[in-house]
């Protein structure tokens, strides 16, 4: 890592290893932009002010490989409760107890959808391994205060990320839960190709759950896409 909060440029990153290649080339028309967002952040540090998740993990989700992602799943921003986070929306350290409840959520559909049976962790690694992207829209937040780094310029930097995966070749299957992500369908679906797939409902969270997120079955329904287009399923178990 540099002096930078979280490494520098998109070129510096992949030259130093820590960006995927891919993922470097898509997110330079938004260099400038993570500069000033990793500006912005050391301010917050230098004025006292605590912020998750660690420097080297914010960017996390974009060091799996950028031509290997088949699912997209979008969430809001990183949980506020220090030693949660890891960069990966929804996912949580491998330690943590309990789990926070979205993800218990997530991990009851699970079962419900493909009768695997729920891990005791967080850890949803296994996943981004066979080209799942974990993918915040915001991807700091306070310290113990949710959605405190909305709109101050990361929006502008995973919109392009997830515009570089709309435009890509291959099948995507893009899973959004709740309003937020909903907005980005549009851009998702494309213009009608047929190896976009994008599955909506409502957010995991248990304020929203049993308004359309259990019963949803995402993880039966991307396989079932994923191999009707001529991909492999995503092995969603998680040990």
């Amino acid at each position: 890592m540099s002096d930078d909060v979280f490494g520098g440029s998109p070129a510096v990153l992949a030259a130093a290893g820590l960006m995927d290649p891919g993922w470097a080339v898509a997110l330079t028309p938004v260099a400038g932009q993570l500069t000033e967002v990793e500006a912005w952040l050391a301010g917050r540090t230098a004025a006292g002010e605590s912020w998750l998740p660690a420097p080297e993990l914010v960017l996390r989700a974009f060091r799996q490989p950028f031509a290997e992602v088949r699912v997209l799943i979008v969430g809001q921003d990183p949980y506020p409760t220090p030693g949660h986070p890891v960069g990966l929306s929804f996912a949580a350290d491998r330690a943590v107890r309990p789990l926070p409840r979205s993800l218990v959520n997530i991990h009851r559909e699970l079962h419900d959808d493909l009768g695997i049976v729920p891990p005791v962790h967080g850890d949803l690694s296994a996943w981004t391994d066979q080209g799942v992207l974990l993918l915040n829209r915001v991807l700091t937040v306070g310290a113990g205060e949710a959605g405190s780094h909305r709109g101050h310029g990361w929006e502008l930097v995973t919109e392009q990320a997830i515009r570089a995966l709309a435009e890509r070749d291959g099948p995507l299957v893009s899973i959004l839960w709740g309003k937020d992500a909903e907005r980005l369908a549009p851009l998702l679906r494309g213009d009608g190709r047929d190896d976009r797939e994008v599955l909506v409902s409502a957010h995991p969270s248990p304020l929203s759950a049993r308004r359309g997120f259990f019963g949803s079955k995402p993880f039966s329904r991307t396989n079932a896409f994923l191999t009707a287009h001529g991909a492999e399923p995503i092995d969603w178990s998680l040990d």
